[in-house]
């Protein structure tokens, strides 16, 4: 059936009818559709093209290209640097496109392009089933995935690209294939943590787990100025722990930092640990609650809500010296403006994410023991300058510690980004997947690899 509204906006339309809907700037729902959950981003298409198909897909790529218009492409659009809203560009809106089928006998799940975690959590979960996805129920399944993809069942099963079974991919050229370990290998590598830099991805198949539906999480809180000795004794706990716990360690604005771990899985099982973080120091708060699988997903849902100003810097550390716990904790404080000190987090890996061999996927940095995070959001736009250089001295207080960046984390636009994403090895290769699919560089909104042509 057509959608419609598409008479309605389609004034200027010359191409083949569509199953969704084209947005022009004088349009009904043009101003939401390029809203996006960064508030500092503020840009207006040329058109907006919300895909119900995949041949709109191919229409959305075609059209672009014809009419020499930049394309970003929303899925969820939780990038800090909102690449899916290209200014004067033509956004390819995949938010129509949000289905996910769970198939339980084979531990299966297809998902469309344009669908939120929560919604692949909340399929999953009527079968006691589930794959690794981020910690903000309302991101994108899309840009997670081909990120790589954290989450607290990766220690267990891998991270989210670690489970993707096959990709259905729109190409530069506007063909539709599917890329999987037998078909097109190279792409499906490239595709595994290499961003949106090959293609318009309309639906992933994912590998499901028997995870339960149950979790726990602890967290024991000391205030900053004495905290190192505690933060100590949770770093050294990191290299025993059992899979199912992702520890980790959080300074919020009020100056307090949250030690603890969020256990996947039977908390009766995850209960034996708090003896241990207990056994830390004394801590002037704790907090142990038993949660549902979904209700973990969603607790920072409203904390990463949208229509606030963001910005924030991260790093992988593979250790954590007592300079880099020092470091943590004092978020690159100095005399001035302490006030918008951001806060920041650590969280660990290793488990099943560094049992994947390097070479396997283009996701880097599978030796990381944590990753850093400083973030910060606010309001005012007059705090803009301020929020965001806070942001900045704290994550340079830990540089010299880093041993690289996760690419869905790296805010700051550039190729010094996508060399703190990518090892050498890795950028050639990705180099390679990106001139044979993408030689001209359509799909260059993004940490752009560039074609070897380029």
């Amino acid at each position: 059936m057509r959608n419609t509204m598409t008479s309605v906006v389609m004034k200027d339309w010359t191409g083949p009818a569509l199953d969704g809907q084209l947005l022009l700037p004088d349009a009904a729902g043009y101003d939401e559709a390029r809203s996006v959950w960064n508030a500092l981003v503020d840009r207006r298409p040329e058109m907006i093209i919300r895909c119900r198909s995949v041949s709109d897909v191919v229409t959305a790529v075609h059209t672009a290209r014809e009419r020499d218009l930049e394309i970003g492409i929303r899925c969820g659009g939780h990038s800090a640097l909102g690449f899916a809203v290209p200014d004067g560009g033509l956004m390819i809106d995949l938010t129509l496109m949000s289905g996910v089928r769970v198939d339980p006998l084979r531990r299966r799940a297809w998902v469309q392009g344009g669908a939120l975690l929560g919604a692949l959590d909340a399929a999953a979960q009527e079968y006691g089933l589930a794959t690794t996805a981020g910690n903000v129920s309302h991101t994108g399944v899309g840009g997670l995935t081909l990120g790589g993809g954290m989450g607290w069942l990766a220690r267990q099963y891998g991270l989210t690209c670690d489970n993707v079974v096959a990709f259905q991919v729109v190409t530069a050229d506007g063909e539709v294939i599917r890329a999987s370990r037998d078909e097109h290998p190279d792409l499906f590598w490239g595709l595994r943590g290499g961003g949106g830099n090959f293609g318009v991805v309309t639906e992933f198949e994912f590998r499901l787990h028997a995870a339960g539906t149950s979790a726990l999480l602890a967290e024991f809180s000391f205030p900053a100025r004495r905290a190192l000795d505690a933060l100590r004794g949770w770093r050294d706990l990191l290299p025993g722990a059992p899979r199912q716990a992702t520890f980790t360690a959080d300074i919020g604005r009020d100056g307090m930092v949250a030690l603890g771990f969020v256990w996947a899985g039977d908390p009766g099982q995850g209960r034996r640990l708090i003896p241990e973080l207990r056994a830390l120091g004394r801590p002037v708060s704790e907090r142990v609650l038993d949660l549902s699988y979904l209700e973990l997903q969603r607790m920072s849902d409203s904390v990463q809500k949208h229509a606030l100003r963001r910005y924030s810097k991260g790093h992988y550390l593979r250790d954590l010296p007592d300079g880099a716990l020092e470091a943590f904790l004092r978020r690159g404080a100095g005399d001035e403006q302490d006030q918008y000190l951001p806060n920041a987090g650590l969280q660990a890996y290793g488990g099943a994410i560094a049992d994947v061999p390097d070479h396997d996927s283009a996701f880097s940095h599978r030796d990381a023991l944590v990753e850093f995070g400083a973030g910060t959001s606010w309001r005012d736009p007059a705090e803009d300058e301020d929020r965001i250089a806070a942001a900045r001295r704290c994550a340079a207080a830990l540089d010299q510690y880093a041993s690289g960046a996760y690419v869905n984390f790296v805010n700051d636009d550039g190729p010094e980004a996508v060399l703190r994403a990518y090892s050498a090895p890795k950028l050639a290769r990705l180099t390679a997947v990106k001139t044979a699919y993408d030689p001209d560089n359509v799909f260059h909104l993004n940490h752009n690899i560039k074609p070897a042509s380029r």
